[in-house]
């Protein structure tokens, strides 16, 4: 066989997540729409977000902590303590959030875990996402879980030499170009695209449509369909 291991991207190509940022992205426009317009505040907060990566990493607590300073920054320190307040309630909430899977993802997981070394490679908050992965009921189709800082070739090219048999023989599904295609590319790895309706700016990059190991398909269900296809 050509691949041996599976890696899937969690947040997006295994169940929904982007969406419910945006929807707090949009509650907190409504906060503070009285100090500034709805597109300044995005900018805003999206140069927020950026420029904290480094520091809070990526999920929940960093977007939290993000309008927090957003707010703060924009009301020229006058933001309201109630305003803060809903800030960080909107935060516990989006934590509390049921786990709701993507179509095909929970049968066709149960087709390919029989026969692939499956490993479930995901970035952000430790307490967040194996909270996520525990809600989804995936948990005992993956042979391991890697929650990792960021994306990188070095990311890929470790865990598919651990976990694997080579990065050569393993291919990386999931949503987005920037932290699941290109870099596993780099590593020498199998990548498919499936793309969601959202996602996050910081997580856009140009298709590596001229790789051979690129494909780009609609949905998790179609992967059985070119694993037989590629051999």
């Amino acid at each position: 066989m050509k691949v041996t291991t599976l890696g899937f991207d969690a947040d997006d190509t295994l169940w929904e997540n982007e969406r419910f940022f945006k929807l707090t992205e949009e509650r907190f426009t409504e906060l503070l729409i009285d100090f500034a317009e709805q597109d300044h505040l995005r900018e805003r907060l999206l140069a927020a977000e950026r420029r904290n990566l480094k520091i809070y990493g990526f999920g929940i607590k960093g977007f939290t902590l993000s309008m927090v300073e957003t707010a703060i920054e924009v009301t020229d320190e006058r933001v309201p303590a109630r305003v803060i307040e809903q800030i960080l309630t909107a935060g516990r909430e989006m934590h509390a959030h049921p786990v709701e899977t993507l179509p095909y993802v929970q049968e066709t997981l149960e087709q390919l875990a029989p026969n692939y070394r499956m490993v479930l490679i995901t970035k952000g908050d430790l307490f967040d996402q194996e909270r996520k992965l525990a809600a989804s009921g995936l948990g005992e189709l993956f042979d391991a879980v890697e929650i990792v800082s960021d994306k990188t070739a070095e990311t890929y090219t470790r865990i598919f030499t651990e976990l694997g048999d080579a990065p050569s023989r393993a291919m990386m599904i999931g949503n987005s170009l920037k932290s699941d295609i290109v870099p596993a590319i780099e590593a020498g790895s199998w990548a498919v695209h499936i793309p969601h309706e959202l996602t996050w700016a910081l997580e856009h990059a140009n298709e590596p449509a001229e790789a051979d190991q690129f494909r780009c398909l609609k949905n998790v269900g179609e992967v059985p369909g070119l694993l037989q296809e590629i051999g």
